[in-house]
């Protein structure tokens, strides 16, 4: 190996050596070979780039791929952020007055959570699993989450352009959408029929515990008796903001059991006071339900207070730290995750309801339907179990 390929190879292995030790991933397992082989290995893999691609290498560029590439084998949401990235997350830099409504996540491309009600993004038909494959003809491919936002953010009335995929990949749609300020309510309620109250919570917020108490309250003096708590969009707020609404339907028991690196864990039970709903309840899950939405679901069913009805949530509950690097930039890391009351972990593998509805396809333009067949099914049970 050369002098100046070892200068290479040293410049691009120290931020990667930097983040293994500052983050704790490698701890005693640095003293392992297994360990100092997979570095020897990337180094012998750099030299190689070096010294036989036809080209100049880019390194700055080549080192940015190499670890958005270790971001993405851990979770999709862990990510690399360049140095201006890492320094507007580091100080909670506002991102723009105005968006689009959409909450996302990574599963390759960027991918929707959620388009919030009324926003730019829900009146074009943007939905649920919806891929943004580029924003503003940039590829989505190496964007991160936090910078997808950041992207979508803006100047009112100034015009973002997405490429969206929804089912076939080979056929995108382009879709323009002008940015506004997005106000969309906390929670919703209204009677579903004469005796079921309907619940529907898009964020967990601090005010969430109060707000759902008022909306049990005022459908009970309207003559409910039982509830639907729909969970869909439920993917904003803090997680223990999940866990605080939680405690207003259980009683007793753990609520969730927090996990870190060593698989220490800490559980978090119910106290005295919780527990004030003590009517039935049933709760309607989907891929956009997350976060601080799925901590409350896994509280309520892991803890038998109520039964998850819909399709499976999106499995994104843990929380993330910034590791700074060297030169500015940063790894943003997942170093605690939520687990159920029973210890099975949320994060990256979802909540599977105890009874499945397949809400269907919509293709892209066409109208909503009718009928809302993930509520239907939840009156229909919650029927059932009470003539049960």
């Amino acid at each position: 190996m050369t002098a100046r390929t070892r200068l290479w190879v040293l410049l691009i292995s120290t931020p990667v050596i930097a983040f293994a030790i500052i983050g704790g991933y490698l701890g005693q397992a640095m003293t392992r070979d297994d360990t100092y082989q997979h570095l020897r290995v990337f180094e012998d893999v750099v030299s190689l780039v070096l010294n036989n691609y036809v080209e100049a290498v880019d390194v700055k560029k080549a080192m940015k791929g190499a670890m958005n590439g270790l971001a993405d084998n851990l979770d999709p949401d862990s990510s690399f952020l360049p140095a201006t990235l890492a320094s507007a997350y580091e100080s909670n830099a506002p991102a723009g007055p105005a968006d689009v409504g959409l909450e996302l996540s990574r599963q390759y491309y960027l991918r929707v959570v959620t388009a919030r009600d009324g926003s730019p993004a829900a009146k074009a038909g943007i939905r649920t699993g919806d891929f943004i494959r580029a924003i503003d003809t940039r590829s989505t491919k190496d964007i991160s989450v936090y910078e997808g936002d950041r992207l979508l953010h803006g100047q009112p009335g100034t015009k973002v352009s997405l490429l969206v995929i929804r089912g076939n990949a080979a056929d995108p749609h382009e879709v323009d959408l002008v940015r506004e300020r997005v106000t969309s309510p906390e929670l919703t309620s209204k009677m579903a029929d004469p005796v079921t109250g309907y619940i529907h919570v898009m964020e967990f917020s601090k005010r969430a515990p109060a707000q759902l108490k008022q909306a049990v309250d005022a459908l009970a003096r309207t003559g409910a008796s039982r509830y639907v708590v729909d969970l869909r969009g439920a993917s904003r707020g803090d997680l223990d903001d999940g866990l605080a609404a939680a405690r207003l339907f259980v009683k007793t028991g753990a609520l969730t059991i927090r996990e870190t690196k060593g698989n220490v864990k800490e559980t978090v039970a119910a106290q005295a006071g919780d527990g004030a709903v003590t009517a039935p309840v049933v709760l309607i899950v989907d891929q956009s339900t997350a976060r601080a939405g799925e901590v409350f679901a896994a509280a309520l069913d892991g803890n038998k207070r109520a039964e998850m009805i819909g399709e499976h949530t999106l499995g994104s509950a843990a929380r993330q730290r910034l590791v700074k690097l060297p030169d500015g930039s940063a790894m943003l890391l997942s170093y605690l995750r939520y687990l159920t009351p029973g210890g099975v972990s949320i994060h990256e593998k979802g909540l599977q309801p105890e009874v499945e509805v397949d809400a269907g396809e919509i293709d892209f333009g066409a109208p909503p339907p009718g009928t809302d067949p993930l509520l239907v099914r939840a009156l229909e049970y919650l029927a059932r179990k009470k003539a049960a």
